[in-house]
């Protein structure tokens, strides 16, 4: 199971029986649209609160993975989620409603990884037979609580990025068809000193790094072991950082599909979203959408999901704290 310092290798291979994804408008207008499941015309989803619109994705996630699956509730023995809201409530009321034993976890924007993750490592062992891995983001809720309200109207940096309203739910299982994970790689906290709340790319870059670096090393593979390397949120200016660090560090990265979801999700040229993309729905509704299509689709074999986490508090940056980041990587492969 441990293999090197800080990878798990699940002999069983759990399946990745479906999968759901839910977003807003403003993603639906973005090149992946047709990757999601819904599309909100509304991105207050008829609710009286954003933080309960952002409940209300994660459950819509939620039920949609759990039909896919052919299964009930009832029978799902696990949930494991979290999102970017204090007390990660969105999950938190989203699993009241579910009503299943529920396992709340937290790693900022790298949770739909972190959520993978754990979820396999519970059918891997034995621990269930089917677990709901999900995880959800909302642009209003987190503005309001990381940065400033929306009807405020600050003007952002071009380092700053648009959290992805969506929310992104898998159903994994020890038997079934579908995508199959490999292996898992748990990552370190790095925080390199950086205080600004509008450069996550730049705060993240390196933990994404690390944890790749630890995935080949740990696992004794190269690069272009996969077809896709994709990390979660890291938008343009991380994404040009660890591309920066990979070279510095001699890891042929450029051999491989090394993508970014939050340069993925979003049309650069017709929507402003400055960096690009973030939040925890953004590498959920990526990687669930859009590039799991594509493995099914037989255009992927194998690939590297390396959610990426600002691990900060507002609090603690307004007292002038750093910023301290994570990323866990989990290894995708086409079951068929």
């Amino acid at each position: 199971m441990l293999q090197g310092h800080q990878s798990w290798v699940f002999s069983n291979k759990p399946v990745i029986l479906s999968t759901a994804t839910v977003v807003g408008p403003f993603e639906g207008r973005g090149p992946l649209a047709n990757d999601f499941d819904i599309i909100h015309g509304d991105s207050m989803l008829g609710q009286d609160s954003w933080e309960k619109a952002e409940t209300e994705l994660l459950e819509e996630a939620g039920r949609i993975a759990i039909e896919k699956a052919n299964l009930t509730k009832e029978q799902v023995q696990f949930m494991i989620a979290g999102d970017l809201m204090n007390q990660i409530t969105s999950s938190s009321y989203a699993a009241r409603t579910f009503a299943m034993p529920y396992l709340g976890v937290f790693g900022a924007c790298s949770t739909s990884m972190e959520s993978l993750a754990l979820a396999s490592l519970l059918v891997d062992s034995g621990g269930a037979d089917y677990v709901l891995a999900g995880t959800c983001s909302h642009d209003s809720t987190a503005e309001k609580q990381f940065r400033y309200p929306t009807e405020y109207g600050s003007q952002k940096p071009p380092t700053a990025q648009y959290t992805v309203t969506g929310a992104g739910a898998a159903i994994i299982s020890k038997k079934g068809k579908g995508p199959v994970v490999t292996s898992a790689t748990i990552g370190r906290v790095i925080d390199m000193g950086i205080i600004d709340p509008f450069n996550m790319g730049a705060a993240m870059a390196p933990a994404a790094v690390d944890t790749v670096q630890a995935h080949f090393r740990d696992l004794n593979i190269e690069p272009g072991y996969y077809d896709v390397i994709a990390t979660g949120d890291l938008s343009k200016v991380g994404y040009g950082i660890a591309n920066d660090l990979f070279q510095q560090h001699q890891v042929p990265i450029h051999e491989t599909n090394y993508v970014d979801c939050g340069m993925l999700i979003y049309d650069y040229e017709n929507q402003e979203v400055q960096s690009g993309g973030s939040g925890c729905g953004c590498s959920a509704v990526v990687t669930y959408g859009h590039l799991l299509n594509r493995m099914r689709k037989g255009e992927i074999k194998r690939m590297l999901i390396v959610a990426t986490g600002a691990l900060l508090s507002p609090l603690e940056v307004q007292q002038g704290e750093s910023i301290p980041c994570i990323a866990h990587a989990v290894s995708i492969e086409n079951g068929a």
